[in-house]
């Protein structure tokens, strides 16, 4: 039901949407945002105001950047075609692309979304092992079509899981000390194993998000994730880093999130940052990985690798390496990360302030010393910071995380502002 404080204008426009598009799709905020504009870390409505954003890593090195726009229109005005023809773009963005990671993922592959990126991993992989099982975090988001979403616990109980997909608990570094973390979470992942055996099944692969953010964000200490790859490799299946939402060096620290836990990947997924606001996506493989697929089922996406979408990651790629924001992540995440703390000492309702880079989750609790979850006040902020003109949402099992995930031109600048408005925002609760 749509408030019935909103403007005259928003009204309608919020009627008219659910008239043409349906009643599936979901609005942010309890006031409706309608951007017209955007442009470095900043969203403009369509009254002229702007709104501090400090949640959309699609628009990975900021809206509208310069030379990404100039890039895709240089391209459009010269040719759009697939990658059944020969192109040099493809073959130029996946080397340039490939050479960020370990060697031994060699291949790349490329699709439009993240969830296309997913589902064909997760075809590769049963390729690979004949097996079908996957194992994912509890409140994990993998995507949108048929096979990912049910491997997406967090689209909600009306989504069931697959027969075969199976979750285990996210690495709570909340609640749980650092050096049990990686036990906890590859004990898990053996008790996932066991029950799909128990069931005449075997792993096909482990497909982590590498900073959990749908979890609720944790991210150390770096490592913790290892044991439990190996767990999974023991049992013959494979290690899907999910890199759709922490890649392109937002951690600060890698360039990869898998790359902080000193492991490497059988499959590499990637998605929205690529093409920072274009449909670009993809994934990189290890070879041997792919060679049963490829001898199996040809691959062809319309719309994948084609070159302007090739000449948007390629711009985007210039954008981090010539503006260091893999660094400017760290430094600005670190700096940010330390303004929320000190808020932390004024509203007991901060449990925790954690992340790595530009990635960074705010847990709130009633109660610091039985952390139990404030969801319904978490809400209340993220509509206050809404109203004040700065976005980001909220995450985890309970939906009392801050999700803070801001494009990586977010300054120090930025990170003032954000933490005074949540400071007001918690003020006034």
């Amino acid at each position: 039901m749509t408030s019935p404080a909103l403007a005259p204008e928003t009204q309608a426009l919020v009627e008219r949407r659910a008239r043409v598009l349906g009643p599936a799709y979901r609005l942010f905020y309890e006031t409706p945002l309608h951007p017209v504009r955007g442009e470095g870390v900043w969203l403009y409505d369509a009254e002229g105001r702007p709104h501090l954003d400090a949640y959309n890593n699609v628009a990975s090195v900021g809206h509208c950047h310069p030379h990404v726009v100039e890039a895709i229109a240089r391209q459009a005005g010269v040719l759009n075609t697939h990658t059944r023809y020969l192109h040099e773009g493809v073959l130029d963005y996946a080397e340039r692309l490939l050479a960020t990671m370990p060697a031994e993922l060699a291949h790349a592959m490329f699709t439009c979304t993240g969830s296309e990126a997913n589902d064909l991993a997760m075809r590769i992989a049963r390729s690979h092992t004949r097996a079908e099982g996957l194992i994912v975090t509890r409140f994990a988001y993998h995507g949108v079509t048929a096979s990912i979403a049910e491997a997406s616990p967090s689209l909600g109980k009306f989504v069931q899981l697959g027969d075969a997909v199976r979750t285990v608990p996210a690495p709570d570094s909340y609640r749980s000390a650092p050096g049990e973390l990686g036990r906890a979470f590859a004990n898990g992942v053996r008790e996932a194993i066991a029950d799909l055996k128990a069931h005449g099944m075997r792993p096909a692969a482990l497909m982590v998000d590498t900073v959990f953010s749908s979890d609720g964000i944790f991210t150390d200490p770096p490592g913790f994730m290892a044991e439990a790859v190996d767990a999974v490799r023991e049992a013959g299946g494979l290690f899907i880093a999910d890199e759709v939402q922490p890649g392109l060096g937002r951690t600060g620290d890698a360039f990869w999130g898998f790359q902080r836990h000193g492991v490497v990947p059988d499959i590499v997924t990637m998605g929205k940052p690529l093409g920072a606001g274009h449909p670009l996506a993809g994934l990189a493989v290890r070879p041997g990985v792919l060679a049963a697929f490829g001898r199996e089922c040809r691959y062809f996406n319309t719309f994948g690798g084609n070159p302007v979408s090739m000449a948007a990651g390629m711009a985007v790629l210039d954008v981090v390496e010539r503006e260091g924001l893999m660094a400017n992540a760290q430094r600005v995440g670190r700096y940010l990360r330390a303004q929320i703390a000190k808020l932390a000492e004024r509203h007991s309702l901060i449990g925790d302030v954690r992340g790595a880079g530009l990635f960074v989750g705010v847990e709130l609790v009633t109660d610091r010393r039985t952390r139990t979850p404030a969801t319904a006040e978490t809400a209340c902020i993220v509509n206050g910071l809404r109203e004040r003109q700065v976005l980001l949402s909220a995450t985890g099992e309970h939906a009392n995380t801050l999700k803070i995930r801001p494009p990586l031109v977010f300054s120090e600048a930025h990170a003032d502002l954000l933490a005074e408005t949540l400071g007001q925002v918690l003020a006034g609760l």
